[in-house]
């Protein structure tokens, strides 16, 4: 069959078009934010015009800002300090510094990392509530071998800077988990979640002065606080989302597809409409260890989901994507906070209830037993007098 002459410029033609549109309607869409149809960014419920008597404070991915002063997340977490002195708990979901976590004296990058680390420690120094950091595969040396010394140094900075001997958890670069009791209501689980994709030394056992002596011991320690505590609302902080639709999720750009060489420079704008495609099919069905798709960090996810969906009215918070997250799944709840310094592409739609490609943190506001709220606060809008903006808020329903 003899084809016209015209047939493949009108079918390239064509194909640049339906590029073109699917690009425009992305990017028209990627910087609103996505409610669940049935959903509504407020509660029918007002909020409690009083103070709660927790609010905890989730924020990750914070370890890229240097500007103390004018940075819009500073003043923001300022604004929160100040409004939850003494009933408040604040926890840095980590990757507290990038891009390595705090090098040794005298590398070319320690006066820097000090710098980003001393902005995060500046604003809580005084802070009469309770604050907790847990580590990030960036502070880990992002992921090599030797990121064990890395985390370490950077523990060990933090709570002599703060003078909060144990407010790094875990510790020692174990996996944990490790509990802090807030009420008799409220109970806080951390675990590493690093440590399962972590390349080198990972401290297990007593050598290590480690709680837990293996893998198996890991999970069965978390599943009996679990079962020990049934009474208590539980947040379970970690690094590493166990739902997610931004990019260690496998979810990518158009832009991601056809133009893969923006990820190395942002002016490389060479079309490779399908060699562009390999990189994000790779990290979708298998990619690196900071990929949902690893099979080490796909283990884990799959082992701690059949272990939560026993339980219900946990909440996970991780950070690791720089977006905002929120997924009701299975009776629990699952935070993605890691947008505390960087922003990233996170998609629509799926599983997520809601989704903001913005910087911002979530808060759990605990009034009673029965009333608790979630938030997404983001940074006011240029040119208003609000304090913050509150991108989402819904209250959280105890089954």
């Amino acid at each position: 069959m003899h084809l016209p002459e015209y047939f493949l410029p009108a079918l390239f033609i064509l194909v640049v078009i339906i590029g073109f549109y699917a690009w425009y309607r992305e990017r028209r869409q990627r910087y609103k934010p996505y409610i669940k149809q049935k959903t509504t960014i407020f509660s029918t419920e007002s909020y409690p015009n009083q103070k709660p008597q927790q609010a905890i404070c989730l924020i990750g991915d914070t370890g890229n800002i240097t500007d103390s002063n004018n940075d819009p997340i500073v003043k923001l977490l300022r604004t929160w300090l100040k409004e939850n002195p003494l009933n408040g708990t604040l926890i840095f979901l980590g990757d507290n510094i990038y891009p390595v976590g705090l090098p040794p004296i005298g590398h070319k990058t320690r006066n820097i990392a000090e710098k980003r680390l001393k902005v995060q420690l500046d604003l809580v120094r005084e802070y009469p509530g309770q604050v907790f950091f847990i580590s990030g595969n960036h502070d880990w040396n992002k992921g090599r071998a030797n990121g064990l010394e890395y985390v370490l140094r950077q523990e060990e900075y933090i709570t002599k800077y703060l003078n909060r001997p144990h407010c790094y958890l875990p510790s020692g670069g174990c996996p944990g988990p490790i509990v802090r009791h807030l009420s008799d209501d409220i109970m806080l689980i951390f675990i590493n979640t690093q440590w399962w994709v972590q390349k080198g030394v990972r401290p297990l056992g007593k050598s290590f002065n480690c709680s837990t002596h293996s893998e198996a011991d890991f999970f069965q320690q978390l599943e009996d606080l679990l079962v020990l505590y049934p009474h208590k609302q539980k947040i379970i902080a970690a690094h590493h989302p166990l739902y997610s639709n931004a990019l260690h999720g496998g979810k990518f750009t158009l832009k991601q597809h056809v133009f893969p060489l923006t990820a190395a420079h942002k002016k490389f704008y060479v079309p490779l409409p399908v060699a562009g495609s390999i990189y994000p099919v790779y990290r979708k069905l298998y990619g690196p260890e900071e990929d949902m798709s690893n099979p080490r960090y796909r283990r884990l996810r799959r082992k701690l989901l059949h272990l939560f969906q026993k339980h219900k009215n946990i909440i996970y918070a991780a950070g690791h994507d720089h977006n905002l997250q929120y997924f009701a799944l299975k009776n629990n709840h699952y935070l993605v906070s890691g947008s505390g310094s960087k922003t990233a592409f996170v998609q629509s739609g799926g599983r997520a209830t809601f989704v903001h490609e913005h910087k911002g943190f979530f808060v759990v506001d605990y009034f009673d037993a029965n009333t608790i709220w979630l938030s997404a606060l983001e940074p006011p809008q240029p040119g208003t007098t609000d304090k913050y903006k509150i991108a989402f808020r819904r209250k959280i329903n105890i089954i």
